[in-house]
């Protein structure tokens, strides 16, 4: 996937009227996460920018009598962390219950029924779920899936009128992270009406933009295609264990019109210029996508998919090739490490140990430049220092290198995965992302540089401090 240029992650712009900086941290080691690996000492913020990165040296002279100081003492600086696809509302509503990886699994599979009925509540879930993150270090996330489509759901979670919620909280400054938002029109983990969704993509395209799309994004449409291997519903080449190949999550007459009718909902909302994220996790399913996203990017005057930035959701069963094919296309595979590790047993009970040794594709995905990691909270725990110890895990066991260079690469990748890459797959990558001179300035502080612990000690490594928007918003 061809990358566009960003910032030099050295030098330094202009700070505030005084020409003192507000904020500076240094002594540290300043983990830029740009794609060459480039390291600091120091970083200067003024107006909630960076407005210099370098040594200690360097920045000294930006240090004002209003400027607040923070010695890192040799802490790791990164980009604020992104989680790029994490249900906050429905966290904040059901914390700490998780599907899996649950302390108390029996509580947790108690907890059902309607978690947010309201709009007091959906802002109580979304402001306690900001305070978890913020804990954390993370400063965006995508909310993947909030409609219409849901309005009569079940847990109250995914109602349109969290949107609005949303938009009060932007308005007021009260976001503790920064928001992406797919807008869902078909039903949750059910199966769409073609019609339904095709009249919510028209509504979409039409859509005015948020007022500070910084802070809430609405740029797409959150279609699913399947379910998991679990329920035996992801659609796939190879059969389960009862024979059968799964299913598509579109209501039609047998699954060929099922197929025709979500190429259908795909193709229009590339048509559109819409973002998809899709949900995607059946070898046969992704193939149908792309082959989709492929047709309508053909289309005279069609956008790229690169240009749209659309997302395979999951993806577990995508084949090697298929993500080949996505880095041609300019497509997205977002992947939860949590499933594979916590999962691998069930897939390979219910489809052979063949078809669980080649799923979950990570380190194809990360030599394509396509893979971007994210938790799926509430479905795991959003601590994402844990999932990056899962991803090299799986690459590992799949026959990654092992030497200390080969761990020390794949981890500033994986570390990436979590922050430079999501920023691209918001299309956000020019102003946030990195710790490049001229970017916001979200960070997080490590009690350590985790490329001393490696990824296996990541999930040791406390989170200190965060910094959004140039303020302090969490301290250890």
């Amino acid at each position: 996937m061809t990358r566009r240029s960003a910032a030099s992650p050295g030098g330094s712009a202009p700070a505030g009227p005084s020409g003192s900086a507000d904020l500076v941290l240094l002594g540290g080691a300043v983990l830029t996460m740009d794609e060459a690996a480039n390291r600091a000492e120091a970083v200067a913020v003024s107006d909630g920018l960076i407005v210099a990165v370098g040594s200690t040296a360097d920045i000294g002279p930006l240090i004002g009598e209003g400027t607040r100081v923070i010695e890192l003492d040799g802490r790791a600086l990164l980009p604020g962390i992104n989680d790029s696809h994490l249900h906050a509302t429905w966290l904040g509503a059901r914390w700490p219950h998780t599907f899996f990886g649950a302390p108390d699994p029996e509580a947790a599979a108690s907890v059902g029924g309607v978690l947010a009925p309201d709009r007091d509540a959906r802002r109580a879930a979304i402001l306690a779920a900001g305070r978890m993150l913020s804990e954390l270090g993370i400063t965006s996330y995508t909310e993947p899936g909030i409609g219409p489509g849901e309005d009569e759901g079940e847990t109250g979670c995914f109602h349109s009128e969290v949107l609005d919620v949303y938009r009060e909280l932007a308005a007021a400054g009260a976001l503790r992270q920064r928001v992406t938002m797919l807008a869902l029109y078909g039903v949750l983990d059910g199966p769409s009406d073609v019609e339904t969704v095709l009249a919510g993509i028209r509504e979409r395209a039409v859509a005015a933009p948020e007022p500070d799309p910084a802070w809430l994004n609405v740029p797409g449409v959150k279609i699913f295609g399947d379910l998991i291997p679990l329920s035996r519903q992801a659609w796939t080449e190879r059969p389960y264990d009862d024979g059968t190949h799964g299913d598509l999550l579109v209501r039609g007459d047998g699954i060929e019109q099922k197929a025709e009718r979500l190429a259908e909902m795909i193709r229009a909302a590339h048509g559109a210029g819409l973002q998809i994220g899709l949900h995607a996790t059946g070898d046969r399913t992704i193939q149908l996508a792309l082959d989709a996203i492929a047709e309508a990017a053909a289309q005279p005057g069609a956008p790229s998919a690169q240009q749209l930035g659309h997302v395979i959701i999951h993806g577990d069963l995508a084949t090697a090739e298929q993500v080949r094919r996505m880095a041609e296309l300019g497509v997205w595979l977002n992947a939860q490490p949590g499933i594979a590790s916590i999962t691998g047993e069930w897939l390979a009970a219910m489809m052979g140990p063949e078809t669980a040794a080649e799923a979950w594709q990570f380190a194809a995905a990360l030599d394509a430049d396509v893979l971007v990691l994210s938790s799926d909270a509430p479905v795991l725990h959003y601590d994402w220092r844990r999932w990056i110890a899962a991803a090299d895990e799986r690459i590992v066991a799949m026959g990654g290198g092992t030497s200390p260079a080969a761990a020390r690469d794949r981890l500033h990748r994986l570390l990436r995965a979590y922050t430079a890459v999501p920023a691209e797959q918001d299309r956000a990558d020019a102003w946030k992302g990195t710790i490049e001179v001229g970017k916001a300035a979200d960070l997080a502080v490590l009690a350590s540089d985790p490329f001393e612990t490696g990824a296996a000690g990541l999930p040791d490594v406390a989170v200190d401090l965060t910094v959004l928007d140039g303020r302090v918003v969490f301290e250890r």
